[in-house]
C-alpha cells in the first residue's frame, strides 16, 4: 500500500467515525450539524478543491465537479446524512480504484527488478563498480553468484546457471558455459562469470524491455478510445439534464423547486462515470500484466484487443516452429548395425564445423579418436573422403556415390540426406532434419481448440520439407521455397481473405521476417530472449521459443474483452436504470451510492480478474 492510499484510508477512517457519531448519536442539532460538516471536511476537501482548480483551467466537466455540486447541494437543502455519506463512499470506491491499479502495475513494474544497480568492471586486474550506463562496448566485467548480470555478453571464464524467470516467466534455470552469449536482467546463481560486453547498456536487452513496459499504456484499444470519447460528452450531457431536471419539472408543474433540485442532485451522482473511466482501462492493464506473468510482453492494449479477434495464424518455419537445428531423425545400414554407420560417419565428418556435420557427431555422442583418421580429403559440391582405420569412408551427398560409381539406394525419407561407403561398397545413409519444437504440434491442436480458423506456414525451405513439417504439426496449409518478399505477398493474399472483424496474426523469429511482422495485423516475435530485432520489430514479444505462450496470450486477451464488455453493459444498465428511477423520484441519495460507488466497486474488482492467468498446460497435450 502506497503512503497516498494509507493517508486517504486514514481520512477515511477518521470520517466514517464521525459520520456514525453523527448518526447513531441523538445531538442537538447545531453539534449534529458541526459534526457533519466537520466529516465533510475531512474526506471531502481534496474533491472540491480538484474540482475548483480544474475549474480555472477551464476542465469543468468532471468527476468532481459532478461529486462537489451533489454533494454540498444536499447539505444546503438541509439533507446533511446524505450529503456527507455521498462524498465519503465516493472515497472509499477512490480507495478501491487507486490499490487496484497499484496493484495491476505492480504485475507489470515487477518487470523493473530487472534493471542492474551496478556493474563489476575490471580495471587494472581490481574490480571496480561503475553504473551499467558507464561501461563501454567490450570492457570485461564479473559477475558473482546473486547478482545481476548487467549488460549483454559473451561469457569468457566461468560457468554458472542463471535464473531467467523474471525475463521468461520460467521457474527452470539455464546452464551457462564459456563461448555462450548472455543477456541482461538474468540472475547468475551458482559460479562466477567472466564476461565481455557486447553492447552499451542504452542498447541492452533489460534497456529495451524496460522501456516496451513503460510504454505499453501509450497504445489504446478500440474500447478504451470509446470509453474516452463516452465520458468526454456524456458527463456534459449529464450536467445539462440534470440542470433542466431541476427547472423544468417546478415551472411546468408548480411544485417546490427543492424536490427537483433534490433528485437533480441525487440524479449528477448516479451519473458519475467512474466506473468505467476506470474499470476499462484497468481490465487492459491487468490483462498486459497477467501476460507479462507467463514471459508475454504486449506493447499495448490495442494489439490485445486485436489478439481476441485473431482468427488467421501465419507462422514463419526456421526458429518458430522448429528449432533452427539439424539432427540426426533416421538411420539406414545396409551390411552392418546402425551404430557402426554412424560412427564411420562421425568419424568422417570430424574436421568439419558444419551444423550437418556437428548434428551427426552429436548424434554419435562420443569422444572421436582422432589417431584412427587419416588423410582427409574435401570433394567440393559432393563430400568428404577419409581413411578410418585404414579402410576407405566416403560421406556426403548422392552425386559423390555417382562420382565414385558407388551403387547406392536412394533413400525416400524427407530431409539432407548422407551417404556413407566404405571401401566401396555402400554402407547405408543419414537422414538429418531440422528438429520440430516440443510443444509444436500440441500449441497448433490447442490453437484451433480457441476457435482459429486457419493455421499456415510460410518457408523458403523445399516443398517436401516444408509439407513435412506441415503434415506432422497439423497444419491447414504451407507455402514452400519462398523468398523474403515472397512471405509479405502470401500475408497479403491471406490479409484479403479473412473476416472484416477477424485478424491475422504472424509468428516469426523476428530477425529476418521484420516485413512480415510489420504486415500483420499482429506481429508475434518467438524467442525474444536476446533477440533485439524481435522487440523491436513485433507486437508482441514471446521471452521463450514456446509457441504454446501463443494459445496463453490469446486466452488472456479474450478474458480480457470479455471482462471489459461486462463492465460496459453492466455499469451502463444500472446507471440508466437508477437515473430513470431518480428523475422519477423512486431513487434517493442512497440508491445514486450504489449506483455510482457500488459499482464502480464492482466493477473494479471484475477488472482485477484479468491479471489472474493460468498458462496453458502443454505438458497434458505432448
Amino acid at each position: 500500500m502506497t503512503r497516498k492510499q494509507k493517508h486517504l484510508l486514514a481520512r477515511i477512517l477518521v470520517a466514517a467515525v464521525l459520520f456514525f457519531t453523527g448518526s447513531l448519536l441523538h445531538l442537538p442539532d447545531s453539534i449534529e450539524m458541526g459534526v457533519y460538516l466537520s466529516c465533510y471536511v475531512v474526506i471531502g476537501w481534496d474533491i472540491v478543491w480538484k474540482a475548483v482548480t480544474n475549474i480555472l483551467h477551464g476542465q469543468i466537466f468532471d468527476e468532481n465537479f459532478l461529486m462537489t455540486i451533489a454533494t454540498i447541494g444536499a447539505l444546503v437543502l438541509g439533507e446533511h446524512s446524505e450529503g456527507v455519506a455521498v462524498m465519503l463512499f465516493y472515497q472509499v470506491g477512490e480507495w478501491f480504484q487507486s490499490y487496484a491499479v497499484s496493484k495491476s502495475r505492480r504485475s507489470i513494474t515487477s518487470l523493473m527488478d530487472i534493471r542492474p544497480d551496478y556493474a563489476n568492471v575490471k580495471q587494472d586486474g581490481k574490480l571496480v563498480q561503475v553504473d551499467p550506463d558507464e561501461v563501454s562496448i567490450g570492457s570485461t566485467i564479473v559477475v558473482k553468484p546473486g547478482e545481476r548480470i548487467p549488460l549483454d555478453g559473451t561469457i569468457i571464464k566461468g560457468s554458472s546457471t542463471l535464473d531467467t524467470s523474471a525475463l521468461t516467466g520460467e521457474s527452470i534455470p539455464r546452464e551457462v558455459e564459456p563461448g555462450m552469449e548472455v543477456i541482461s536482467g538474468c540472475i547468475n546463481q551458482t559460479g562466477i562469470l567472466t564476461i565481455h560486453t557486447t553492447k552499451e547498456f542504452g542498447e541492452s536487452t533489460v534497456a529495451k524491455i524496460l522501456d516496451l513496459v513503460e510504454n505499453a499504456s501509450d497504445k489504446k484499444g478500440r474500447l478504451e478510445n470509446f470509453i474516452t470519447r463516452f465520458a468526454r460528452y456524456y458527463t456534459p450531457a449529464v450536467v445539462f439534464a440534470a440542470l433542466a431536471l431541476a427547472i423544468l419539472p417546478p415551472i411546468i408543474t408548480g411544485q417546490a423547486f427543492s424536490i427537483w433540485i433534490y433528485r437533480a442532485l441525487t440524479f449528477l451522482v448516479i451519473s458519475c462515470p467512474c466506473a468505467l473511466v476506470i474499470s476499462i482501462p484497468l481490465s487492459f492493464f491487468g490483462g498486459i500484466g497477467g501476460a507479462s506473468k507467463i514471459g508475454v510482453l504486449v506493447k499495448g492494449s490495442n494489439y490485445l484487443e486485436a489478439l481476441a479477434h485473431a482468427e488467421m495464424v501465419v507462422f514463419d518455419k526456421t526458429g518458430t516452429l522448429t528449432k533452427g537445428s539439424f539432427a540426426v531423425s533416421e538411420i539406414h545400414s545396409n551390411g552392418m548395425k546402425d551404430h557402426q554407420l554412424l560412427e564411420l560417419a562421425a568419424y568422417a565428418e570430424d574436421y568439419s564445423n558444419h551444423p550437418i556435420s556437428l548434428s551427426i557427431k552429436n548424434a554419435y555422442g562420443k569422444k572421436i579418436d582422432n589417431t584412427r583418421i587419416t588423410d582427409v580429403q574435401e570433394i567440393a559440391g559432393h563430400g568428404v573422403q577419409a581413411l578410418i582405420d585404414g579402410k576407405t569412408v566416403l560421406a556426403g551427398n548422392a552425386k559423390l556415390m555417382g562420382k565414385e560409381h558407388i551403387k547406392y539406394t536412394a533413400c525416400p525419407s524427407v530431409g539432407t540426406v548422407v551417404y556413407v561407403a566404405c571401401d566401396g561398397k555402400y554402407a547405408g545413409c543419414i537422414v538429418i532434419e531440422d528438429e520440430i519444437k516440443t510443444d509444436a504440434p500440441a500449441a497448433i491442436r490447442s490453437l484451433k481448440s480457441t476457435g482459429i480458423r486457419r493455421t499456415v506456414m510460410l518457408t523458403g525451405d523445399s516443398d517436401a520439407v516444408g509439407k513435412k513439417v506441415a503434415d506432422r504439426l497439423g497444419l491447414d496449409q504451407a507455402y514452400t521455397e519462398l523468398l523474403p518478399a515472397d512471405k509479405v505477398e502470401r500475408v497479403e493474399d491471406l490479409l484479403k481473405q479473412k473476416s472484416e472483424k477477424g485478424t491475422l496474426v504472424f509468428v516469426g523469429d523476428g530477425i529476418n521476417d521484420a516485413p512480415v511482422l510489420a504486415r500483420a495485423d499482429v506481429g508475434i516475435a518467438m524467442g525474444g530472449l536476446g533477440s533485439d530485432a524481435a522487440i523491436e520489430a513485433a507486437d508482441v514479444v514471446l521471452m521463450t521459443d514456446e509457441p504454446s505462450k501463443i494459445t496463453s496470450v490469446m486466452r488472456i486477451a479474450r478474458k480480457t474483452i470479455h471482462i471489459a464488455n461486462q463492465n460496459i453493459v453492466f455499469a451502463l444498465g444500472i446507471k440508466f436504470l437508477v437515473l430513470i428511477l431518480g428523475a422519477l423520484g423512486y431513487a434517493n441519495m442512497w440508491a445514486a451510492v450504489f449506483a455510482d460507488v457500488g459499482v464502480s466497486v464492482i466493477a473494479i474488482l471484475n477488472a482485477i480478474r484479468a491479471m489472474r492467468v493460468k498458462r496453458f498446460d502443454i505438458s497434458s497435450q505432448i
